[in-house]
């Protein structure tokens, strides 16, 4: 008898998410002091309440749950799977820097070992980008692209359930395209509705006012498994043409995914690198906080947001499976768009305003 994937997938993704509300109620309601500090450790975040840092537990014990669904679906043509391997590693590695980070605040140097280590896992498991020619400059970018998506994730959660929302939208995308190739029973379409599953239930704790936050435990993790999962279906999707050799659509989409943590880190880095700031030290200067001096609200900010990420993981959709050149520079255009955007807001001072 054969199964009926689409309802096993769709029951799945309603039982993570109920496992997640389960998880985050009972945490919030048990363990109340992860990741709070003191007052004096939440000056340079936006929200100056002290609130436990929980989140990213439901996110990983979710994603155990959807690694050993993932074998239980599998269980005919199972074989040693050296790249589920990786990510379980890999992702175990970045979850428990993180927690260690929320429980004791741990060294940035430190932090920053473990990220090369967690990129070292995800290369030699097989998942490093493979777009280029030379294999060192392959390497390279999947280093740089690892950490950089760690420290960008773990920087964009400085507001009420953006990151959140982000990483739903991000999540999606890799559902929709792996569904849509027929890869139903595949770790990548499952880890993946997995994680969107924990992330939609911790959004109703993490949504403006929150009642907690992910901490470095679910941006670690997050930061890590996007890394991951962007290089499988973003950067190695091998569904769109090179133009001349050159992978620039496979870039584009990349970009498009993942718009909205690009965009923020890299005007926050600018910015500060402006200013004679380092770009490690946190403030309230990112792209989120200047639209609320203009007076935009948090829950808008995080719908806004919803919506502009919505929009470049639909353009990054139909670029793989209904690819034309209008829609590549239409994609293009909106990237520099909200990039333009969102930068010039962070140096325009609001009317009246020194």
């Amino acid at each position: 008898m054969s199964l009926n994937y689409p309802v096993i997938l769709t029951a799945f993704f309603f039982a993570c998410f109920v496992f997640s509300l389960l998880i985050n109620y009972i945490l919030l309601r048990f363990v109340q002091t992860l990741g709070i500090r003191g007052k004096e450790a939440y000056q340079v975040r936006w929200n100056p309440n002290t609130k436990p840092a929980l989140g990213g537990i439901s996110f990983y014990v979710i994603f155990l749950f959807s690694l050993i669904f993932t074998i239980l679906l599998s269980v005919k043509t199972l074989s040693f799977n050296l790249q589920l391997v990786g990510i379980l590693i890999s992702g175990t590695l970045a979850f428990m820097m993180g927690l260690a980070d929320d429980a004791f605040n741990t060294q940035p140097l430190l932090k920053f070992l473990t990220q090369i280590v967690c990129a070292f896992v995800v290369i030699f498991s097989g998942h490093s980008i493979t777009i280029f020619q030379n294999e060192f400059v392959n390497y390279f970018i999947t280093i740089l692209w690892v950490v950089g998506m760690m420290n960008s994730i773990n920087m964009l959660d400085n507001m009420d359930g953006i990151t959140t929302i982000i990483s739903i939208t991000a999540c999606t995308f890799m559902v929709a395209v792996n569904i849509s190739m027929q890869r139903t029973t595949e770790y990548t379409t499952i880890l993946n509705l997995g994680v969107l599953g924990a992330l939609c239930g911790f959004l109703v704790y993490n949504f403006h006012p929150s009642k907690m936050f992910m901490g470095d435990t679910g941006s670690q993790f997050l930061g890590l498994f996007l890394a991951v999962e962007g290089i499988d279906n973003c950067w190695n999707n091998n569904l769109v043409p090179t133009l001349n050799g050159f992978p620039l659509i496979n870039i584009v989409l990349v970009i498009l995914v993942f718009l909205l943590s690009l965009t923020d880190t890299t005007t926050v880095v600018i910015n500060r690198l402006k200013a004679g700031r380092s770009p490690f030290i946190g403030g309230k200067d990112h792209t989120t906080h200047h639209l609320f001096f203009k007076g935009i609200t948090e829950k808008r900010i995080a719908i806004l947001f919803f919506f502009l990420s919505s929009v470049g993981c639909f353009l990054a959709y139909n670029l793989v499976f209904r690819f034309s050149y209008p829609l590549l520079y239409c994609s293009i255009l909106y990237f520099v768009l909200v990039f333009v955007t969102l930068y010039l807001n962070t140096i325009i001072k609001k009317l009246g305003r020194s």
